[in-house]
């Protein structure tokens, strides 16, 4: 499904992000990181503000004139009121079937590879990455020959508090709904007004697939996804102590 900028809610949408924007004094260190033409592979953090990924897509718009589609979760699409929303927005649902489609007719993805389990993550847990079983991205990479680009912004884990608690993880392993036990400013689910930067890592090509097929460079190459988004967090965060 196509993208209508001029669709009412795709506009609602963007004076929202361009409001939170200022909020929270967006920034993108990087922006020359993003092709001028052609495919690639975005991966982000999952924060539990979630609409962090958001101030990155406008921001590249903004820069660019190109649109970062989004790999939603398939709960957004079976949702009622959701499934309908969703796909207005330029999101699509997370099967590598569509997001290839996309990428071969020369778009922007963008991904959360640690998907809503690494949004969940309490206060001791802020600034990781937990992707070391989530090899999807990367396998998606090779099978469509497109380079990733790697974006962080560790500091979206400080907009919201998220506490450890049994019935949180429970509840998203057996009904997949998410229902952290959270705050944000103060004793409410009011954001924190922190400053956000994203920050671009250059584009990581991937490998070449020889005879003995994808399973030979898949780990290889995603382990060193992981390795780089983790350096990556690390500078992003120092960068803004």
């Amino acid at each position: 499904m196509p993208v209508d900028l001029d669709d009412p809610v795709m506009d609602g949408a963007r004076k929202m992000l361009e409001g939170m924007a200022r909020y929270h004094r967006h920034r993108v260190h990087g922006l020359e990181h993003v092709p001028a033409e052609g495919p690639a592979l975005f991966a982000v953090n999952h924060s539990l503000a979630t609409y962090d990924v958001g101030l990155l897509v406008l921001a590249v718009y903004k820069r660019t004139g190109r649109i970062m589609r989004g790999l939603g979760d398939r709960s957004l699409f079976t949702t009622p009121g959701l499934r309908d929303l969703v796909p207005r927005l330029g999101v699509v649902d997370a099967d590598p079937r569509q997001a290839r489609r996309l990428l071969d007719a020369g778009e922007l993805i963008v991904v959360a590879p640690g998907g809503m389990r690494e949004a969940l993550r309490t206060r001791a847990q802020r600034y990781t990455v937990q992707w070391d079983d989530r090899q999807g991205f990367a396998r998606l990479a090779i099978e469509a020959g497109v380079p990733v680009i790697l974006g962080a912004c560790p500091r979206a884990d400080d907009v919201f508090t998220a506490y450890k608690n049994p019935l949180t993880p429970r509840i998203y392993d057996r009904l997949r709904l998410p229902l952290p036990l959270a705050r944000g400013l103060g004793p409410t689910a009011i954001p924190r007004p922190i400053a956000l930067t994203h920050t671009l890592r250059a584009p990581i090509q991937p490998p070449e697939v020889g005879e003995g097929g994808i399973e030979e460079v898949l780990g290889e190459f995603h382990d060193r996804l992981v390795w780089e988004m983790e350096g990556l967090m690390v500078r992003a965060l120092e960068r803004r102590l």
